[in-house]
């Protein structure tokens, strides 16, 4: 058991997300002036759409988001249907487009760790106050959401 109370945190979420639609994408609290993105994923089982909000990682016009689950041993359901169903809807400000998920690897999948790192102070904390044993069982995916009209741009050029 994780001792993590998770009807709370849907709870939780549920009224992030329609405080972010109703102001643009701006959260007070906890959250406020942290990047926030909604990820709306099909569920790789029910085939149901839901909506999860995620402290992201600007990049230009790119938009990272990671699988850390507060430092748990085991990877979020959201990425797990991510992984399952890679087309997904984002919202970020008062934008919202499809876009499909890719998972990062490689030399660039640390780069994002460590930018994540020096950036967001709940993501080092969840990591540095993980267990050494949890930290070495699982490294949070590094995901990158490419905008689909971007894609498509770009096989056209």
């Amino acid at each position: 058991m994780s001792g993590i109370d998770y009807d709370a945190v849907n709870k939780m979420n549920v009224g992030l997300i329609e405080e972010f639609r109703a102001n643009g994408g701006q959260l007070t609290g906890p959250f406020a002036g942290r990047p926030i993105v909604l990820l709306t994923i099909k569920g790789r089982k029910s085939g149901v759409e839901r909506t999860t909000p995620l402290v992201y990682l600007p990049d230009g016009d790119r938009v990272f988001v990671f699988a850390s689950k507060g430092g748990a041993p085991d990877d979020p359901d959201w990425y797990k249907n991510l992984v399952a169903n890679p087309d997904v809807t984002v919202e970020v400000g008062n934008d919202k487009y499809a876009a499909r998920a890719v998972v990062i690897t490689g030399p660039e999948r640390d780069e994002l760790f460590e930018r994540q790192m020096g950036e967001a102070e709940q993501f080092r904390r969840e990591v540095i106050g993980g267990s050494r044993a949890r930290r070495r069982v699982r490294q949070a995916a590094r995901i990158l959401l490419h905008e689909i009209n971007q894609l498509a741009r770009g096989l056209e050029a």
